[in-house]
């Protein structure tokens, strides 16, 4: 990543408006973390063996931007998508790119304030990679904003997922830093992590899987 200036840059829209208005035709802008091919044995354990598109989930992308995850999710199967990203240039980029696949919408949204989602209405809501661009600073003492901006989007997420719905987080940061951000004060969950990729890159980067801890 780049400087401290500029990766607390990545928590305002502006930013990626500007990043996303030099779309060039199909080619993506900022898959900047893990293709959808890179996590295929990731999903195939953590989503393609628990629920199966004939359950049709709902899946909530967070901070959606221009990947090729939900079309990934598409070819197989998976019906009932929603895309919710912070930059209205990036949803209408998708919206038209995609416009053949009914089943996928994508929606201008601020993940930290999902107002137009009910609650306990998501089975499965994803991350790759939007709670690390709300990251900046000394990961041993983050800053008020960072933990401000954190908490509200993981409590967010508690909010809208179903009692017996899973959320997919995969990220590059180290997963001693980011625990404590996940586990922020009004939620309560059950995580799991995987470690991802074939292990012959310095690039090391990480699947949680976190369930609600109902009592």
């Amino acid at each position: 990543m780049g400087s401290s200036d500029e990766n607390e840059r990545l928590a305002h829209p502006e930013f990626w408006d500007q990043r996303y208005a030099q779309a060039n035709g199909d080619q993506p802008t900022h898959e900047w973390f893990r293709t959808f091919g890179d996590l295929d044995s990731f999903f195939n354990q953590r989503l393609f063996k628990t629920r199966s598109p004939d359950a049709n989930p709902k899946i909530l992308h967070l901070g959606s931007g221009d990947s090729d995850v939900p079309a990934g999710l598409y070819e197989r199967g998976y019906k009932n998508q929603l895309c919710l990203d912070f930059s209205t240039i990036v949803v209408d980029l998708m919206s038209k790119k995609h416009s053949n696949m009914e089943g996928i919408e994508w929606k201008h949204a601020d993940v930290r304030h999902m107002d137009n989602l009910p609650e306990n209405s998501i089975d499965v809501a994803f991350d790759k990679g939007t709670l690390d661009a709300m990251i900046h600073g000394s990961p041993w003492s983050p800053p008020d904003d960072v933990k401000d901006n954190t908490s509200q989007y993981i409590r967010e997420v508690d909010r809208v997922l179903k009692d017996n719905g899973v959320f997919l987080y995969v990220t590059y940061r180290q997963p001693h830093f980011v625990r404590p951000l996940l586990n922020c004060e009004g939620t309560n969950w059950d995580i799991e992590m995987d470690i991802l990729g074939d292990g012959a890159s310095s690039f090391a980067y990480h699947g949680f899987v976190l369930k609600k801890i109902i009592h």
